[in-house]
């Protein structure tokens, strides 16, 4: 199935032993769509998160057409990102977390970073199960049955906000005599879940909404009871400090950009699992079906 894709691109960055993977994209002048003529704007996300790939693609698209040329860098850890946009390196994280879950970043380089806007209302952060666990449907009954899950609980990212929020919340419930939280990477985590719900055995895992694989994978979200996992937030476009002024129409088209779950969802599917490896026909298909997508005037198609 096309839901490991990403195992490839994160063995190869590990292999690099690099926060910043090199991995670039050019959504550029060559394909005589804008000609890079107002200037350069260079993105960054985590690799894995396919929000933060999602609408980096989107913006590639949409700003070259307005004549920037637009690069995309990919990142192992949120913190390096963060740091990338406040010095200026990177000029924006066009999918960050910054009320909750990466609001530990936010208190460090707030000074030096723009919101641009938020783009999504509902963002959460989630504690998941196969649906076939018909025994446990809150965090609550994760107590007492550490053995049937090995003792982990499956994680992401090391320097994930979710890793973070996950370490809070296993004290919260008194899981930290049962369980301890296996950190490595998101496609490290899908490729287990993807694993264990064709097997059907028992797994614990870290998640998220918006995120593909929870349409994809046999996954229920445990209630949380206690709020340990933060409450739900918006998905913002976070730069470095003076872009607005630097990029006054580009900020302005970005801060129109708003998706309700069933614009997101159709974009994050087209981008994940149809044209996994053709970015441009995917954001191409989605702004023919959504002409209407969000306020503001799309450039035109050339």
């Amino acid at each position: 199935m096309k839901r490991r894709f990403l195992t490839p691109f994160v063995a190869a960055a590990a292999a690099l032993g690099l926060a910043l993977t090199g991995c670039s994209q050019e959504a550029s002048s060559d394909d005589g769509s804008g000609g890079g003529d107002k200037g350069d704007i260079k993105l960054g996300y985590v690799t894995g998160w396919t929000d933060g790939q999602s609408i980096s693609l989107l913006l590639e698209n949409q700003l070259s057409k307005m004549g920037y040329n637009v690069e995309t860098e990919t990142f192992n850890d949120a913190a390096v990102l963060y740091a990338g946009v406040a010095n200026g390196d990177i000029d924006m994280y066009p999918s960050s977390w910054p009320e909750v879950t990466h609001k530990q970043y936010i208190d460090e380089y707030g000074d030096d970073l723009e919101d641009v806007g938020a783009y999504y209302d509902n963002a959460v952060l989630t504690i998941a199960v196969p649906k076939y666990m018909d025994d446990v449907n809150s965090i609550e009954d994760l107590k007492g049955k550490g053995e049937d899950f090995g003792g982990e609980i499956i994680g992401i990212e090391p320097g994930a906000g979710l890793t973070k929020a996950t370490k809070a919340m296993i004290p919260e419930y008194g899981l930290d005599d049962e369980y301890e939280l296996v950190t490595s990477s998101t496609a490290a985590m899908l490729t287990e879940l993807g694993n264990a719900t064709d097997a059907e055995k028992d797994i614990v895992v870290t998640l998220w909404r918006p995120f593909w694989a929870n349409n994809e994978y046999p996954v229920k979200d445990l209630e949380d009871p206690k709020g340990a996992m933060g409450d739900p937030e918006k998905l913002h476009f976070t730069a470095t400090k003076g872009f607005s002024d630097e990029f006054s129409d580009a900020a302005d088209y970005i801060g129109n950009i708003k998706l309700d779950d069933k614009q997101y969802g159709d974009l994050e599917d087209l981008v994940v699992n149809k044209y996994e490896d053709d970015g441009e026909k995917a954001i191409t298909e989605w702004l023919k079906a959504n002409p209407d997508a969000y306020e503001g005037e799309l450039p035109d198609e050339e």
